[in-house]
């Protein structure tokens, strides 16, 4: 496997899948804006989508592919009874959840936005719409079950490209919006459940030569069945921290009006940094770090865990010097059009600027998580990450009356870095991770290249000053030029540095 190649092919598809999700937002931006429609379906979409990040983003891979990949080991037989053991009982027990939560949702909905209940007609409207999108869990949880296994052969692309469907789904609603008048909202979470089921389809469609699901409620639970799902709980804790935080601070959000809109807002800008510099690597990282760590080779492990640590920090840490430099007219440029007005701008741009502080804390927890994952570790993680969402909430609902939404973004990244640096601690102590001198000197090159471009980005962004206002015609070229520019230079300089060697990209892990 060469890391580089593969993160670049998992993450091409992931930046598109984030592309049109970007032009997705805008236009539920421009038609919704920020007020209580959206705010109501933003609660109804973040749940399936929040699952869709929790299973389909490594989390899922996380336990699935160690065990199945041990037991391919064994036979490809062996493997197949193995997989069709999890599809049955995952079918089951998503079914079951389903069925109760839509009995239930009045109930689920308090909990998940339990400010929305001083307005009945906006609580009523979030549980109509959630009912209607949550089937998207059953869909989008099975979908992941089948890109583990392609993951598990090394076949990222089909996997990391089956989300693009929910944006195109999404997109294609929003662009016939002037037919659908006041149901555009319900037309939206039609097409998030319907979206799923396509997924599962396309899926199916490429895995068979892998594996082909059976259907069947007779089958024994064995040893191996409850270990795996033994390891899946936690790993979904742990390798979905960040997406578990930010439920949590939905659920605190929704007591200040319109704050679930900037946050939502805020988080759909970082986390195509985060898709790539943390998701991508961590989940093409997994596979073949099973394999190295069954073989004992120390050596191997040793190279690729500090190259993916080095790949990592080299996407994300020029990306939350960008975020900081210019959180406003990022923002502005994305999403400052129709009714989204400048103070949802200006509020949405200050989650961003402290969610960006975060964003390399974000990335690392992924990446040291896909270290312990390998090793069939999933209670370190999930206890670290369920001490991080603790420190979460108790910052948040502390100073949520005196300082509103901000705190959510600011507790996320305070919470989200002692978290980085306990995984840190740990894998050191048990001699799991060992940081290696080449490592340290590419660590200060791209520091270096970071600042180095950092400086020619602030000068760009305050030349352009004019054209990057919200009233500009030309912001969003503007901003896109400009990031592609400053992106060119930053590649540039890291060669001129070496931070960025191009001899890396043809190296096999």
């Amino acid at each position: 496997m060469n890391l580089i190649k593969s993160t670049s092919t998992f993450g091409f598809f992931t930046l598109i899948s984030r592309i049109l999700g970007y032009l997705r937002d805008l236009l539920i931006a421009i038609y919704l804006g920020s007020g209580p429609i959206a705010d109501a379906f933003f609660v109804a979409f973040r749940i399936p989508n929040t699952f869709r990040r929790l299973f389909s983003e490594g989390t899922f891979n996380a336990a699935f592919v160690p065990s199945y990949s041990s037991e391919l080991a064994s036979g490809k037989q062996i493997a197949q009874k193995f997989a069709n053991k999890i599809f049955n009982l995952l079918l089951i027990g998503l079914l079951l959840i389903v069925l109760v939560i839509e009995i239930f949702m009045p109930s689920f909905v308090f909990i998940i936005a339990p400010g929305f209940s001083d307005n009945s007609d906006k609580f009523d409207l979030t549980i109509s719409l959630t009912r209607i999108t949550f089937p998207f869990l059953l869909f989008v949880s099975l979908s992941s079950f089948f890109s583990a296994i392609l993951n598990s052969h090394n076949k990222f692309a089909v996997a990391s490209a089956a989300p693009i469907i929910l944006n195109i789904f999404l997109i294609l609603v929003l662009i016939f919006q002037i037919y659908l008048n006041d149901d555009l909202v319900f037309y939206l979470s039609y097409a998030v459940t319907f979206a799923g089921i396509v997924q599962l389809i396309f899926l199916l469609f490429f895995i068979k030569r892998y594996y082909f699901p059976k259907i069947t409620f007779s089958f024994k639970i064995d040893y191996k069945v409850k270990l795996f799902f033994k390891k899946l709980l936690p790993s979904i804790f742990s390798s979905g921290v960040t997406q578990i935080n930010i439920l949590v601070g939905t659920i605190i959000a929704s007591f200040q009006v319109s704050a679930v809109s900037y946050l939502y807002y805020a988080d759909r800008i970082y986390q195509i940094n985060l898709a790539i510099a943390g998701i991508a690597i961590g989940t093409v990282l997994l596979p073949n770090l099973t394999k190295h760590i069954q073989s004992k080779n120390k050596k191997k492990i040793d190279f690729i865990q500090n190259k993916a640590l080095e790949l990592s920090l080299f996407l994300s840490l020029p990306a939350t010097i960008a975020l900081l430099i210019a959180s406003e007219e990022i923002t502005s440029s994305l999403f400052g059009y129709g009714s989204f007005d400048l103070l949802s701008v200006k509020n949405s741009s200050n989650a961003l600027f402290y969610f960006a502080l975060g964003l390399p804390a974000f990335s690392i927890i992924k990446i040291f998580s896909s270290f312990l994952f390998a090793r069939h570790n999933t209670k370190i993680p999930f206890y670290y990450s369920f001490f991080s969402v603790i420190i979460n909430i108790i910052i948040s609902l502390y100073f949520f009356d005196t300082m509103g939404f901000i705190i959510i973004p600011i507790a996320t990244t305070i919470s989200s870095w002692l978290n980085a640096l306990l995984l840190l601690i740990y894998l050191i102590n048990k001699e799991y991770f060992l940081i290696k001198f080449d490592f340290i000197k590419s660590f200060f090159k791209i520091v270096l290249s970071t600042i180095l471009t950092s400086i020619i980005f602030y000068n760009l962004i305050n030349y352009f000053r004019d054209n990057l206002s919200y009233s500009s015609e030309y912001k969003l070229i503007t901003i896109v030029l400009l990031i592609i520019v400053t992106f060119v230079i930053y590649i540039f300089i890291s060669i001129l540095t070496k931070a960025f060697k191009t001899t890396d990209i043809k190296l096999k892990y």
